[in-house]
C-alpha cells in the first residue's frame, strides 16, 4: 500500500497549476468531476488569493432537454415562449436530444427556464 503520508505532503507542494493538471488527469482516468472539491481544496489549502480568484464560480449556463416527456405539445409551447422560434423549429428542437433551448444565459434565466419546461413535462440539464 502506498505511504499516504508521503503523498499528501507531495500533493501540498503542488502549485495551483499543477493541482488543476493533476485533476485533469484523474477526471480523465476515472471518468469523473471533481469541480466541488478543487474549490474547496484551493481555498481551504491556504493558497494565496490568486489562487481563489483562479477558481471561478461559472456564470453561464446552458439549458439542454434530454427528453419532451408525455406533454409534448406544452414543451414545444413553453419553447416558444422561452425562445422566439416559429412552430416547426420549436417542434424540431423539442425533438432533438440534447438540443439546447437556452445557451450562454444566467443562472436565474436557466433555473428559470428549467422550472417551467419541467412543469410542461420535459427533462431538463443545465450544464
Amino acid at each position: 500500500m502506498a505511504d499516504l503520508d508521503k503523498i499528501v505532503e507531495q500533493l501540498s507542494r503542488l502549485s495551483v497549476l499543477e493541482a488543476a493538471e493533476l485533476v485533469k488527469k484523474l477526471e480523465e482516468k476515472w471518468g469523473v468531476s471533481a469541480a466541488a472539491p478543487i474549490a474547496v481544496a484551493a481555498v481551504a489549502g491556504g493558497a494565496p488569493a490568486a489562487a481563489a480568484e483562479a477558481v471561478e464560480e461559472k456564470t453561464e449556463f446552458d439549458v439542454v432537454i434530454k427528453d419532451t416527456g408525455p406533454k409534448k405539445i406544452e414543451v414545444i409551447k413553453v419553447i416558444r415562449q422561452l425562445v422566439n422560434l416559429s412552430l416547426t423549429e420549436a417542434k424540431a428542437l423539442a425533438e432533438t436530444a440534447d438540443g439546447k433551448v437556452l445557451a450562454a444565459v444566467g443562472k436565474d434565466a436557466a433555473m428559470d427556464a428549467k422550472k417551467k419546461l419541467e412543469e410542461a413535462g420535459a427533462v431538463i440539464e443545465v450544464k
